[in-house]
């Protein structure tokens, strides 16, 4: 612990995820002194950044995503070489959903306006191409080859550990609760440990982001659910692995749910395939614990068994992560709306819209903290889109 552990630094992030990490990343590259805090001892499993696998895509609905997701590529590439280490496996994502439907065609229109590399399927080549699937009478499918696997856990580590923000100056204080937070030209930070100033504060709190906006008299519409992450065992160990270079899915809708249901392939417990129902039920990010719903489970069980029939219909692992979710389901990059030191980085529904994203958004928060004009056109993200909704006590 540096002697600059306690007292001033031009930049404190507030949540080690993704985002916060990357943001520290990129300050402690732009030769910013810089601190990031978290509550937990890191690594944990309490947020949203945790596990092995995330997908990583161009497939959107939103052209905007879709040009971001451009720079992010190059932004991920450019991470392995700095460290050395695989953090991406091309495997493509399969997205399937009635021809018709506004969601589907959607992501289609988008791909093939941004031109990004694809491969329409019909129902006479799709067990061509993709075996051990069942395509529902009325569905199209295409595959996004562009995306992948992201190591998540490895990505975590090689950010916040390695030389690329350690070595670069950066401080991180893990197992420190942020208890009170006082606004001014000057920002202080007290903590369950000390108390720090920093000219400028970035919170990136996932599902604690609206507790500690209470210290600055905001409140978010923020909703965060608890996500069952199940896994389903193969019955022929490996027909669905990333080694025979089965796909990332996405169903866009189907008989069952109007709710995406996503999938990656077999790898991080082997022979266990992650599918996952893309919604889930109300909780308090502290006693998460206590809900239990279980009717997403439910949902996937009949429709694993009526599409994946290589798989047994009753997940073998389920896990759980917190998604923290905002009324039109994008995210919050933005100021606040009282203090332009303070910047927003909330609302990163994890499989949809958060993981893969780390670098751009870490690059768009330092560039708001350091007062630079964004990159990217950040109206579809800003605080003011909620209006009434947005509480202020200010």
């Amino acid at each position: 612990k540096t002697a600059q552990t306690n007292g001033d630094f031009d930049c404190i992030v507030i949540g080690a995820g993704v985002q916060g990490s990357f943001t520290a990343y990129q300050l402690a590259k732009k030769n910013k002194k810089t601190l990031l805090l978290e509550q937990f001892v890191l690594p944990h499993s309490r947020g949203s950044s945790h596990g092995q696998t995330r997908i990583i895509r161009k497939a959107y609905e939103q052209n905007f995503y879709t040009h971001m997701m451009e720079e992010c590529y190059e932004l991920w590439a450019q991470l392995e070489r700095e460290a050395g280490v695989k953090l991406y496996r091309q495997t493509g994502l399969l997205v399937m959903g009635p021809e018709k439907s506004a969601n589907y065609q959607n992501i289609k229109d988008t791909l093939q306006r941004n031109k990004v590399p694809m491969v329409v399927l019909t129902h006479d080549n799709f067990s061509q191409h993709i075996p051990n699937v069942n395509l529902a009478k009325g569905d199209e499918a295409l595959v996004d080859t562009t995306a992948g696997v992201l190591f998540a856990d490895r990505v975590l580590k090689t950010v916040q550990v390695t030389e690329q923000f350690l070595k670069l100056g950066g401080v991180i204080r893990d197992n420190e609760k942020v208890t009170d937070i006082k606004p001014g030209p000057v920002v202080r930070v007290s903590t369950s440990v000390g108390v720090y100033h920093a000219k400028s504060l970035v919170i990136t709190a996932g599902p604690w982001a609206n507790k500690l906006l209470a210290n600055t008299g905001l409140q978010l519409p923020l909703e965060v659910v608890k996500i069952n992450v199940c896994y389903w065992k193969e019955k022929v160990p490996g027909s669905y692995g990333m080694k025979q270079r089965f796909p990332c899915f996405v169903q866009t809708e189907c008989l069952e749910s109007k709710v995406h249901i996503y999938g990656l392939p077999s790898n991080e417990y082997p022979g266990l395939m992650k599918v996952c129902y893309h919604m889930g039920s109300k909780t308090d990010p502290d006693q998460r614990d206590l809900q239990k719903d279980k009717s997403d489970i439910e949902i996937l069980q009949h429709y694993i068994a009526r599409c994946f029939p290589g798989l047994v219909p009753e997940p073998a692992i389920v896990e759980s992560c917190l998604y923290t979710l905002t009324p039109d389901h994008h995210f919050v990059l933005d100021y606040h709306p009282a203090y332009s030191n303070i910047m927003i980085g909330a609302g990163f529904f994890r499989y949809s819209h958060g993981f893969k994203f780390g670098p751009i958004i870490g690059k768009l928060l330092c560039e708001l903290s350091l007062g630079e004009v964004p990159s990217y056109d950040l109206s579809p993200f800003h605080i003011r889109r909620f209006q009434s909704k947005t509480r202020s006590a200010l």
